[in-house]
């Protein structure tokens, strides 16, 4: 098949955009297709050609309008095949609040929040005690993200997200374990912790080799496990995704697990979750890049 690699992109995680596509891009040749890799840019105008021509449209944005539903909007109205969530699921996932406010509707935990426009109102917030987590309400990576353990420190926190969106959330932090569960179709992988050098699984910790270890399976009760699975498969349904995703997780010293967030388009990297996860289901790389491929031309 011929399919078109979107990657890059003009969003804060251009970088791991690249990363993931060159990935991408590595395993679909091996599997013997024919590769058009495409730098996304705003002229859309000018790529509308090579995508049509495309049998299949693989996604490895991340963050911005690659995955907050305008390119997923923008390939369907052009009549393309494409990887990934469809329009409402991406654009949902990716404002926070609203996904938090659909999961603890449907009666899942998820930490309380606040959301704040002003920059400047700091004396607003409303949640109390200390850790609160400060981040832009529609970017991944952890893009913008602070833990503040005062409030002497509140405002700067405020302004560093606004550097990234005019939306912030202000969020209870879980102390605890970071777990994630990624969902491919109807399986569901086996549960990653991920134990970072810093605080919290920061931009750093992310994309730096040996900032981070992994366990997986999580050394975690087979009932946290099955549970954790199952609510991940759950909100993965509730929010209209499909083919594939991942579902982030905080497990407090109780044995509560708290719903952070839903990643439509999940890093590809050689540091990414999503790979990791499948490998302890079986799957190498080039099969669940083949896998991810064959769910989008077939549904």
């Amino acid at each position: 098949m011929k399919i078109a690699v979107l990657m890059g992109g003009n969003s804060p995680e251009r970088e791991v955009s690249l990363n993931s596509g060159a990935g991408i891009v590595r395993a679909l040749q091996t599997s013997g297709h024919l590769i058009d890799k495409i730098d996304f840019t705003d002229d859309l105008a000018a790529q509308v050609h090579r995508l049509t021509r495309a049998d299949l449209v693989f996604s490895a944005l991340h963050g911005g309008d690659g995955e907050n539903g305008i390119i997923q909007g923008f390939l369907e109205s052009i009549g393309v095949c494409y990887t990934g969530s469809g329009t409402l699921a991406s654009a949902v996932c990716m404002d926070k609040d609203f996904s938090k406010q659909l999961v603890r509707r449907a009666g899942f935990a998820t930490p309380d929040w606040q959301m704040v426009n002003n920059v400047t109102d700091a004396g607003g917030i409303k949640l109390t005690g200390f850790p609160l987590v400060v981040k832009p309400n529609d970017l991944g990576s952890t893009i913008g993200l602070t833990i503040v353990d005062g409030s002497e420190n509140l405002s700067a926190a405020l302004k560093m997200a606004a550097d990234y969106t005019s939306e912030i959330m202000v969020e209870n932090f879980i102390a605890g374990r970071e777990l994630t569960v990624s969902v491919v179709d109807d399986e569901v992988f086996p549960v990653v912790e991920i134990i970072p050098t810093h605080e919290l699984y920061d931009y750093e910790c992310k994309y730096t080799s040996g900032m981070s270890s992994y366990v997986c399976p999580a050394d975690i009760p087979p009932e946290i496990t099955r549970e954790l699975q199952s609510t991940a498969m759950a909100i993965f349904r509730l929010l209209k995704c499909r083919h594939y995703g991942r579902i982030d997780f905080r497990l407090d010293e109780n044995g509560k697990f708290w719903f952070l967030e839903t990643n439509t388009l999940p890093g590809m990297t050689a540091t990414s979750l999503v790979p990791k996860a499948a490998a302890a289901a079986g799957y190498n790389f080039n099969q669940l890049i083949d896998k991810i491929a064959d769910l989008a031309l077939n549904d």
